[in-house]
């Protein structure tokens, strides 16, 4: 196949991004494929972090570029590809912008489409949609933009007191989350959040174990659980070798895994997710799982928690991404052939 990787961007997760798209392209020549790699920020950083294998870069002009996704679609290594494998985190790559244009031009693309991907990438509305869908959720707040942050008594009590989770509402990778212990440290938690989102979720901590469900086309992968060393599963934790154990598949009991898969599997459904997704959880002591978010892009090394459960399920890293890139693919040949 001819795949263009878009990664990179201006998103608060580029240089995770970037290291995904590597990754991707690295697996996707080693199966044979025709690779271009696309950074629609700086095309000039083709593989940072990794290894050069013998993708090309498009260079387009980040000036012009920038903030400006129409110019990403238009760009000649969309035009002429077979499919576009999207690695982009965060931003106008994760929350449907980049999708609706790659649909309106007639383009295959991985993951989900356009109103699944900006209800999963705004954790407001997800939470929403769970509890329609009877999907557990941690209780949760919604500090609007420009609204002072505060929070009544009320609204403490019903998310179950301190304890709280404050985090941007449409950002990944734990950017700009915090956890309070106390009125006091509000203000500054919520200061922090707005660095990266106009709107601020705040929701009950949920104590307890750590898990992550990675679901494919409506099925299910190995449960993971994360143990961090600091006891969230924060940014540094995530990126930084050693900071973080993963327990693949994790040692639940039976009747546990399969309720957790469950709930993931109907918490994807629920936003009308396609690809890859990874539904994130807390297993509280009494093993009631809380959904906290969908991550309709997830990361895409060979070390990220969906290889790694896909790996864990009989599937290699190379492997894994070139399927996804076929089913793409097919999925816009039904489309087409709908149409005519």
């Amino acid at each position: 196949m001819k795949i263009t990787v878009l990664y990179g961007g201006h998103s608060a997760e580029r240089e995770i991004s970037l290291k995904s798209g590597a990754g991707v392209a690295k697996a996707l020549e080693s199966r044979g494929h025709q690779v271009t790699l696309l950074d629609p920020a700086d095309p000039v950083r083709a593989l940072k972090g990794a290894s050069e294998p013998s993708a090309s870069a498009v260079a387009i002009n980040p000036a012009s570029a920038a903030l400006e996704p129409a110019r990403i679609v238009s760009a000649p290594a969309i035009r002429d590809t077979e499919v576009v494998f999207i690695a982009l985190h965060g931003g106008e790559g994760e929350n449907g912008t980049l999708q609706a244009l790659l649909d309106l031009a007639g383009v295959a693309y991985t993951g989900s489409g356009v109103l699944s991907s900006a209800l999963a990438m705004d954790k407001r509305m997800s939470k929403i949609v769970f509890a329609q869908g009877g999907i557990p959720t941690p209780p949760w707040a919604w500090i609007k933009p420009g609204a002072p942050p505060e929070l009544s008594a009320a609204e403490v009590s019903n998310m179950g007191g301190y304890p709280l989770v404050i985090k941007p509402n449409d950002q990944g990778s734990t950017i700009g989350l915090s956890i309070i212990q106390e009125a006091i440290e509000l203000r500054a938690a919520v200061d922090l959040a707005r660095k990266y989102a106009r709107d601020v979720l705040i929701e009950r901590f949920i104590p307890g174990r750590e898990l992550s469900v990675p679901v494919v086309s409506g099925k299910a992968l190995p449960v993971i659980e994360i143990q961090p060393t600091h006891g969230i599963y924060d940014y540094e934790c995530k990126y930084t070798r050693g900071l973080s154990s993963y327990l693949c598949p994790a040692p639940l009991d039976a009747a546990v895994t399969a309720y957790v898969q469950g709930l993931a599997v109907r918490a994807c459904d629920s936003l009308g997710c396609e690809g890859a997704a990874r539904v994130d959880f807390r297993l509280d002591p009494q093993n009631v799982a809380w959904c906290l978010e969908v991550n309709t892009i997830p990361g895409m090394t060979e070390t990220s928690l969906v290889p790694m459960a896909a790996q864990a399920a009989g599937t290699g890293f190379a492997e894994f991404v070139e399927q996804l890139c076929a089913r793409a693919l097919e999925a816009r040949r039904r489309k087409q052939d709908l149409t005519v």
